[in-house]
This record gives C-alpha cells, sequence and structure tokens, in this order.
C-alpha cells in the first residue's frame, strides 16, 4: 500500500489580525509519498544531577550534553507564513528518567483558545477561525509540541522516512489529513503537549497512534489515541441561556491578566456583572491528569520569540502504550513535531531522529 504524507498541527495567534499579518497559510497537504532522509543521531548522557522540568535552560546538566540542530517545516504561521523553523535539541537521562530539552523558534505565544467575548449588545460569543471546515482551526489556538517515538521499531519505514511515514494528506473526511501507522502491530508512542490544556498544568498529554483509519463516526481521530487515565482532564465550558456556564474565581478576563484555561479548582459560576464588552474568558476547565496519561512532566517558556521546553518521563513505564527505554544499549527512533497557533498544520522534522544512550 502506498504511503501518503500530511502533517498535523495547532496554531493560535493572539488576535485574528496578528494571525494573518503572521501569514497563517492554509495549503493543501501533500499527497506524494515522503522523501528519505539521512538520520540524525541524538546522543543522551548520563546526568549527574537532574534538571528541574520547568523551562530553564540553566541547570548544569544541559552544559555538557551535546546539542543537536534542527530544522523543522511546512507548518502553519511560523516565519511568517513561511512554515518553518529552526531549534536545537538535548537528551539527558539518569536511574529514573529521561529528560528533554527542546528550543524553537516562534513568532508568537498563542494561547487564545477559542476563548468567549462578551460582544457590544451584551451577548457572548466563542471565538472561531472564519475558515475552519473541522478540526482545522489556525487562528485562535495554542502552542503546541508532539514528540513520536516508534516503539519496538514496529513503525516501518520510520527509519528512513521519520514521523511523515504515519502522515496522511488528501483523504476524505478531514481538511488536511489524517494521521496512523499503516499496518497492524505497527505502534507509536505520541507525547503530546498542549499549552492550554496540559502545559499549563505541567504535562503533555500521554497517547500512541496505531493502523486505524478515518471513520466519521467511529474513529474520528484516525490512528491517534490515548493512553489510559483514572482521573483529570479538559472539557469545554458550555454557554447556558447565552452566558458560560463558569469562570475564574479571580473574575479576571483572560486578555486582561487572566488565563485562557480554568483549572478545575478555581471554577465557580458565571457572574456576567463582573465583565465589559470586549472581554475575554476561557471556554475549557483543566485539571492535571492522573494514570498513565499523565506521565510525561513538561515545562516551558516563552519569550522574544522562542521557546523553551523540557520533557521529562520514566525510562520505563511498564505500559504496552509507552516506549520504555529497558535497553540503553538500543537505538530508539523519533519525530517532532511544532504547532504555532494551530490545531493540526504543524511544522515537522523530515529526518528520522535516533535516539542512542551514552
Amino acid at each position: 500500500m502506498k504511503r501518503t504524507l500530511a502533517t498535523f498541527a495547532v496554531i493560535a495567534p493572539l488576535t485574528l489580525a496578528a494571525s494573518l499579518a503572521f501569514g497563517a497559510g492554509r495549503e493543501p497537504a501533500p499527497k506524494d509519498k515522503p522523501k528519505e532522509f539521512k538520520p540524525i543521531v541524538v546522543t543522551a548522557v548520563m546526568a549527574s544531577a537532574a534538571p528541574a522540568v520547568d523551562g530553564d535552560a540553566s541547570d548544569a546538566v544541559w552544559k555538557s550534553v551535546p546539542v543537536t540542530k534542527f530544522e523543522a517545516v511546512k507548518g502553519s504561521n511560523f516565519k511568517g507564513g513561511l512554515g518553518k523553523t529552526s531549534g536545537t535539541l538535548q537528551v539527558a537521562y539518569d536511574k529514573e528518567n529521561l529528560y528533554m530539552l527542546i528550543t524553537y523558534d516562534d513568532p508568537t505565544y498563542s494561547v487564545q483558545r477559542s476563548p468567549y467575548r462578551k460582544q457590544k449588545d451584551g451577548t457572548w460569543e466563542k471565538l472561531k477561525d472564519p475558515d475552519d471546515k473541522g478540526g482545522d482551526n489556525i487562528v485562535y489556538y495554542e502552542d503546541k509540541i508532539a514528540v513520536l517515538w516508534n516503539m519496538d521499531n514496529s513503525i516501518v519505514g520510520f527509519d528512513r522516512f521519520g514521523c511523515q511515514i504515519a502522515c496522511h494528506g488528501g483523504e476524505p473526511g478531514k481538511p488536511y489529513g489524517n494521521k496512523y501507522v499503516e499496518e497492524a502491530g505497527e505502534m507509536g508512542d505520541m507525547w503530546h503537549m498542549k499549552y492550554v490544556r496540559t502545559g499549563s498544568l505541567g504535562q503533555a498529554d500521554d497517547g500512541y497512534l496505531d493502523h486505524t483509519r478515518f471513520d466519521p463516526e467511529k474513529a474520528k481521530e484516525a490512528g491517534r489515541k490515548h493512553d489510559a487515565k483514572t482521573g483529570g482532564g479538559y472539557e469545554d465550558i458550555k454557554l447556558v441561556n447565552g452566558k458560560p456556564e463558569f469562570m475564574n474565581k479571580d473574575g479576571k478576563p483572560a486578555n486582561k491578566g487572566g488565563t485562557y484555561w480554568l483549572k478545575a479548582e478555581d471554577k465557580v459560576p458565571f457572574d456576567d456583572a463582573k465583565f465589559k464588552a470586549g472581554d475575554e474568558i476561557a471556554s475549557i476547565v483543566v485539571a492535571p491528569f492522573t494514570g498513565d496519561r499523565g506521565d510525561v512532566k513538561f515545562g516551558g517558556k516563552w519569550a522574544k520569540g522562542k521557546w523553551i521546553m523540557e520533557l521529562s518521563r520514566k525510562l520505563v513505564t511498564g505500559s504496552k502504550t509507552d516506549v520504555n527505554f529497558d535497553d540503553l544499549k538500543k537505538t530508539y527512533g523519533f519525530g517532532i513535531g511544532l504547532f504555532d497557533n494551530a490545531q493540526v498544520r504543524h511544522a515537522y522534522t523530515q529526518e528520522p531522529l535516533m535516539l542512542q544512550f551514552k
């Protein structure tokens, strides 16, 4: 069966005008077979002391870990709509955990994920990308990053084509295509940091990728699946009688010192009298995942057009839906997707990244 290519990104600028100014392109997904690229070896070094997972790269360990430079392409909003960004990657480990430090250029800090905005007539409206045909928001969204691991070297061709091998463009049912691996038995572990929904809580969303094809009723996400959880997660806030059901107990509009996410413990009934026309509030309630889905830690900081992100997870979780780094003599293939305020149209590393432990 012929493999095809489609990228997935999440990009949402602070305002519609800002999005257009940065060239929120909506190019069609490529349909051709991905090109073969020479793998890039990434070396993980034993850490004498664990870094804090907080988005601060000043920890001593990062001064002694080899730096791998990378380029990512074809993502909406990056570089004035050109879709390109570049960054660096470092990996360390200790007896218990793996640590990743990823930095990359991103012109905007994007957290305005489809909030509610109060109109001049007193009504509330959820901000939407006017050109979104379904799951393709690139105007009001959030910054994200995804790391896809080739579990047990099961994904055929990953070592030659990288994570492109799991992307499929030009397919019916989705504006930009679907994501899945080709055959039963192939599987990828996906660490998907969504800044508003999980990054704000210090987590990435831990999931996996299998061979499921898109089905509008049974499999809207195609091969993308979530690891099991015992609690936590995110849920949209509903409009009740034309007004948001909940608000933050601090009463601050998201665009005036508040946040575009509502932590579950800060949730209180909505009080319309606290807000003026033009005020925005979060449209989503968030709580930390517990269980398998919440085992990837995250810390990140955005400043002056650059993200600094750290990810951490136990080397071995024992989960059947996780990559387990149980043999440090092996090589582990992975790829990176970078989302600049885009739901699916992400930039991606074309070369297969191959992690080796030193």
